[in-house]
């Protein structure tokens, strides 16, 4: 039988990391070792370091296949099976192969070399794991569809990080080593952003350290290991749903916070019969804290309350346990036993357990269970009215037929009629019948006859067997009850929850659609919600004085019409009065970001404006008043030459400033609504050649390269000439003489964006902030710049369009401007590029 094969996976978080340098220095070492290790496939996406790595290591020659008149050079997987080499490598494990190969996926032929006793030595990006494929798309904004199953890595023998950090993987993008150079802008602007490549290295790294916990764990459950091993802090908090939860919670994150790498977890364990009174309104925020804190919240069930902490704890490798003191006071501890802190202590083993003292240690609850408290009022009276018809109708049946040797069917039959006593009405019922039968049978049926003298000390255990007989039927009729009674209510608060959940997910008024439901919940006239005085939302008929009024967060109030409320229901009231003050307030923070909106992006551009008309108008100004004069005072004195300088020089100021308001009168023009700007969608390229034409561009100066397909971008047109105009003449004027400025546009995660690239001196990076401040212009002085609106207005315009402007580092050298706008919602699906 052959022995499967061993896979080694080297995983990246994003191209360019090293990893296919790495697979293959590895298989140099192998090789120099002694091993016997082939190339099956490597693509080197011509990198002259990967191929010079692979030089010196055999390759097996790959299949030609022919798609669609395409040629497709494949892995030949028959030929690396037919070598059988002790290791080979494979490239790009998530590969998806040309179509008339004999597998869809490049690692399904890995699989086939595994099962033929082959090792392997391959590589994998994270955005390609299938589990995580989703969220490296929502950073990103680029889908994946090319995935490789988590149940074949899992079963890899070892699977590798190669890191690289961020910045250094940029500086090595932007170096060409990663792609060639007409790839570089738009994979820096695009996919290997900073904060991409962040979140990336950081999704690589906790996935692989889950995996190395996932194994650790099945380590430990095949080889029987019950102990704990402490190879991080896992604090575990337990959670009974009282005030005390916040205080353990916090507890909890300190004891975590001690050692690099603690993990908190808060556990609730519920009653599988539904019979413990939990606090759903403080587990709620309870459970918000514990996200708030950065741990993980779970529920479990559990009769046994420490037996499923411990089994929880130890589940989780957890080796810290804190719980609250127990607030059962010294009397109902001595009557009812150990709590269950003592009994967690005794369970735990090697871990440790923290007891926290709090307000409510010791507050005193119930030392016995409540007996009766789940038969209904109408139960007990006919368990009563059975004891006081079917004993004397037993009494007179039994007094007929008595004879000496029926004493023992004598008893027997009283004891029947305690027991249906008891499963009918419960305790008192049946210890009422528990007393009148004793007095009966020893009245009637034990001599002395016709007296309830007690001669013989069995007679007093008899009836006291009675009593006890009595008490313990109660108590499993009532506990029934009681867990009955218990299952219809959580499976109709259950009900009502999902239903105003429902409400709210399908696109109802939240607020709205929970007042609705709080009156249909609990079969009540109608329902008010108010807020400050004001009717904010209401359900049935509200007239009349209100039976209850309940607050709802700092300023509201619910009123409730109708019958009052009974406790039992209380406490779903408590739960849905929780949901409301959350929707409310959500609700209030959607109108305020609404009403902001508009004003905020005013302001924006109102500020922009002002900032950048205090700098942009003085010049102008001061230079024409100054040409103006020296014409003036000079006379003719002046020769033809410096006349025409200063005329010169007053025609350009005045045009400056014929520019400028040009300018002003378009934005009022189109901000007549208090400067609300109104973007509508348009194709970037409409816009960039007027610009070109305004500055008197050519083919010589700008070179184009619009990639943008045909998405629109929501914009102002006038506006965006305008920065397009400005930032443009800023790139010309520092573009080295005799290199062109690049416009250059492309569309990522929904977003069209247009990228100005100069190859000049750039911005150094603490500077960069520099550049959108007013009477900034980083050493310009002459009189020919500083017309337009400036970059303080250009970042205004942009963003008050709901866009970004952004300098970046071009390439090579240089600065890149990059405004980022939203694209306009059409039938087009947008995707990354």
């Amino acid at each position: 039988m052959t022995t499967r094969g061993r896979l080694r996976v080297l995983l990246g978080a994003a191209p360019g990391v090293g990893k296919t340098y790495a697979m293959l220095e590895e298989g140099h070492r192998l090789r120099d070792a002694g091993g016997d290790v082939v190339i099956a496939i490597v693509e080197t996406h011509g990198r002259a370091a990967t191929a010079e790595v692979a030089r010196g290591l055999p390759e097996i020659p790959r299949h030609s296949l022919v798609h669609r008149g395409v040629t497709l050079d494949e892995m030949d997987l028959d030929a690396v099976l037919a070598r059988h080499p002790e290791l080979a490598l494979v490239d790009e494990l998530a590969h998806t192969n040309a179509a008339g190969s004999r597998n869809e996926k490049r690692w399904q032929d890995v699989a086939e070399l595994l099962d033929a006793g082959i090792d392997v030595l391959s590589t994998l990006n994270i955005q390609h794991i299938a589990s995580v494929n989703d969220v490296v798309e929502q950073i990103t904004g680029v889908p994946q569809r090319e995935t490789v199953p988590d149940r074949f890595l899992r079963e890899a023998d070892q699977i590798e990080v190669i890191d690289l950090a961020p910045q250094a993987l940029r500086d090595r993008l932007a170096g060409g080593v990663v792609y060639p150079a007409e790839r570089i802008d738009a994979a820096l602007s695009n996919y290997f952003r900073l904060g991409n490549l962040t979140a990336l290295r950081e999704l690589a790294l906790l996935w692989l350290a889950d995996e190395v916990d996932q194994a650790l764990t099945s380590y430990r459950s095949e080889h029987g290991i019950d102990r704990t091993w402490e190879a991080r802090e896992r604090v575990v908090v337990a959670l009974t749903g009282g005030l005390e939860g916040e205080t353990l919670l916090r507890r909890g994150a300190r004891i975590a916070a001690r050692a690099a790498g603690g993990a908190l977890v808060a556990v609730h364990v519920t009653s599988p019969d539904g019979l413990r009174s939990d606090n759903p309104a403080a587990l709620a925020q309870q459970r918000a804290l514990t996200e708030q804190l950065g741990g993980s919240y779970h529920q479990v069930l559990g009769s046994d309350v420490p037996a499923s902490l411990v089994e929880f704890a130890r589940s989780h490798n957890a080796t810290q346990l804190v719980l609250g003191a127990s607030r059962r006071g010294r009397l109902a501890a001595a009557v009812t036993g150990p709590g269950i802190g003592a009994s967690v202590i005794r369970e735990s083993g090697d871990i440790d357990v923290h007891i926290v003292p709090h307000a409510a240690a010791a507050g005193g609850t119930r030392a016995l269970p409540r007996l009766g408290g789940g038969l209904t009022i109408r139960r007990r009276l006919a368990g009563l009215a059975i004891a006081l018809v079917g004993g004397p109708l037993l009494t007179w049946l039994l007094y007929a037929l008595r004879s000496p040797e029926s004493i023992t069917g004598d008893v027997l039959s009283y004891q029947l009629l305690v027991v249906v006593v008891a499963l009918v009405g419960g305790l008192w019922p049946a210890l009422f019948a528990a007393v009148l039968s004793g007095i009966t049978l020893d009245f009637l049926f034990i001599a002395p006859l016709f007296t309830v003298t007690i001669t013989d000390p069995l007679h007093v255990v008899a009836l006291l067997l009675y009593m006890t007989i009595a008490a313990l039927v109660s108590y499993v009729v009532d506990r029934a009850a009681r867990t009955a009674r218990a299952a219809r209510r959580a499976a109709a608060e259950s009900e009502l929850i999902q239903t105003a959940a429902g409400s709210v997910l399908r696109g109802d008024n939240a607020v709205q659609a929970l007042v609705d439901r709080v009156r249909e919940a609990f079969g009540l006239r109608g329902a008010r919600l108010t807020e400050n005085g004001t009717e904010v939302a209401v359900s049935g008929e509200c007239s009349g004085a209100a039976a209850a009024r309940h607050p709802v967060g700092t300023h509201a109030e619910l009123a409730l019409y109708g019958t009052d409320l009974p406790a039992a229901a209380q406490r779903l009231l408590a739960v849905l009065i929780a949901q409301l003050d959350v929707a409310l307030e959500h609700q209030h923070l959607a109108d305020t970001a609404s009403e902001i909106e508009p004003i905020a992006a005013s302001d924006r551009v109102r500020g922009a404006l002002l900032s950048a008309l205090s700098h942009d108008l003085r010049r102008p100004l001061a230079a024409a008043t100054a040409a103006v004069g020296g014409l003036r005072t000079a006379g003719p004195r002046l020769s033809a030459e410096d006349r025409g300088a200063l005329l010169e020089t007053a025609e350009e100021s005045l045009g400056a400033l014929t520019a400028l308001v040009t300018d002003l009168l378009d934005v009022t023009r189109l901000q007549a609504d208090a400067l609300t700007i109104a973007p509508v969608a348009l194709d970037p390229a409409d816009v960039v050649g007027p610009a070109l034409d305004e500055l008197g561009l050519g083919p010589a100066e700008v070179a184009l390269a619009l990639a943008h397909e045909d998405r629109q971008a929501l914009a102002d047109p006038v506006l965006l000439q305008r920065v397009l105009v400005n930032l443009l003449a800023n790139a010309r004027r520092f573009a080295p003489a005799g290199t062109a400025v690049l416009i250059a546009s492309s569309t990522f995660a929904g977003r069209v964006e247009v990228r100005v690239v100069d190859h000049g001196p750039g911005i150094a990076p603490d500077r960069r902030g520099e550049v959108f401040q007013p009477f900034q212009r980083l050493g310009d002085t002459d009189n020919s710049t500083g017309l337009g609106l400036g970059l303080a207005l250009s970042k205004g315009f942009v963003e008050a369009m709901g866009g970004t402007l952004e300098p970046e580092d071009t390439p090579g050298g240089g600065l890149t401007m990059v405004v980022s706008l939203r694209v306009a919602p059409g039938p087009t699906e947008v995707t990354g590029s």
